[in-house]
């Protein structure tokens, strides 16, 4: 396809491409490149607030250091969000930055929040030097982020604890072993350094952990075959986006303008939708791939990151809730450890997996905002949707008929990923 693409460009016109997006990738790129390094060092109080909470008790992690932590993600979040809108950047360049904008909010909250928890967990222990004057209520365990499967996170030894043991030796104990990486080559506060700051920040992965298994060394020809296959992924996506999408896109704009009734206009989005489902499925595939092999499998290359589990077979999904566990784990095991775990124990289950739901829907429509400079909801509509369907095909009807969820899906997927993109640009 791409071939034989630019030889009909070439043939036409002269040139084997069109230019339209070609061109963007050159705008703004210095501005991009020192905006997105300015991002990246100011997530680095993160490391000074920490110690700060650690050492004093007017800033003592759970009465004022999340107040403090939690305000300074929300002001820097709205900050960088507005960057690229208020230099008016194009929208490549706002999507890049906003992407990354997201995934070092998370790598934030996760580094402070584990770390604070820490904190507490330290505290405690000490505390329990005078077992008279402290609560001896059973040790709070942070939710794992999966990197350690074959350790069932950290509590294999507490299988081995003897009957025999006091209540506050328990206690003792399991303070102790959440202060050990489970590997038990870290332990917390030897964490807290810039090389363990920096090291999490290049890591494929959005939770922290104080260690996490690593290969033995960098398999340089498997990092050039990816490297190459992100700029080789990023040329398909050119294409495919210039030849297939923008045209229809373009025209179907014109048409809708000049449309003369309602039925007019509903006639040419149907058609713009038609003729895109190929062309949005494919980029969506080529996303995937481009960010979930080569992009994450670069850096675990580059930093020894051994767990390289970043998807599961998710296009043998029957319903939504699973292809959002499969589909992409490392926002899967953020989500799971502080929106779904943190919250489920106050406001239960159902409550829980709504507010997880409700987190990630307006991720993706600032990430569609950026994109269209349109705040329209059809992409939030469309995800929040998907717990009442979840729920249809939970039934005992629908449930347990693989082979016709799998093909629901498969028809939501490839239909929806059209209509929404061409609401979002035709309405």
């Amino acid at each position: 396809m791409a071939i034989t693409t630019m030889l009909r460009n070439t043939k036409d016109t002269g040139h084997p491409f069109r230019y339209e997006i070609w061109q963007l990738f050159t705008v703004n790129t210095w501005e991009l490149a020192i905006a997105d390094f300015l991002m990246v060092a100011t997530t680095s109080i993160s490391l000074p607030l920490q110690k700060l909470f650690r050492r004093t008790n007017i800033f003592r992690w759970k009465n004022t250091g999340v107040i403090i932590q939690s305000l300074y993600q929300a002001f820097w979040f709205s900050i960088w969000v507005a960057v690229p809108f208020h230099f008016e950047w194009t929208w490549t360049a706002q999507v890049f930055l906003v992407l990354h904008t997201l995934t070092l909010l998370m790598k934030m909250h996760s580094y402070s929040f584990y770390n604070g928890h820490l904190s507490e967990a330290e505290r405690r222990l000490k505390a329990l030097d005078q077992p008279n004057t402290t609560s001896q209520e059973p040790a709070y365990q942070y939710p794992d982020a999966g990197h350690t499967p074959a350790l069932n996170g950290k509590r294999l030894s507490e299988e081995k604890q003897e009957e025999d043991k006091s209540e506050l030796a328990h206690v003792r104990e399991d303070l102790a072993l959440e202060l050990v990486s489970p590997l038990g080559n870290q332990t917390y506060p030897k964490n807290l350094t810039w090389r363990n700051y920096i090291d999490f920040i290049f890591c494929p992965t959005l939770c922290y952990e104080l260690e996490y298994p690593r290969t033995s060394h960098i398999r340089w020809d498997q990092l050039a075959y990816k490297v190459l296959a992100v700029f080789g992924v990023i040329f398909l996506l050119t294409i495919t986006s210039e030849e297939f999408i923008l045209p229809v896109l373009q025209v179907s704009a014109i048409r809708i303008q000049t449309a003369s009734s309602a039925s007019d206009t509903m006639l040419v989005l149907a058609e713009s939708i038609s003729m895109l489902l190929f062309p949005f499925m494919i980029t969506f595939l080529l996303v995937f791939l481009v960010i979930f092999e080569y992009v994450l499998g670069a850096f675990a290359e580059m930093t020894c990151f051994a767990d390289r589990h970043f998807y599961s077979d998710w296009w043998n999904s029957t319903d939504w809730l699973e292809f959002s566990r499969e589909w992409n784990i490392p926002v899967h095991h953020f989500f799971r450890r502080h929106v779904y775990s943190a919250s489920r124990p106050h406001i239960g289950r159902p409550m829980a997996t709504l507010i997880t739901f409700l987190i990630s829907a307006i991720g993706h429509e600032i990430v569609m905002a950026c994109i269209t400079k349109k705040i329209r909801g059809y992409g939030f509509l469309a995800q929040m949707s998907q717990l009442p369907i979840v729920m249809i095909q939970r039934t005992r009807w629908v449930r347990g008929k693989r082979v016709l969820n799998n093909a629901a899906f498969w028809c939501s997927m490839i239909l929806g990923l059209s209509m929404i993109c061409s609401l979002y640009v035709l309405v």
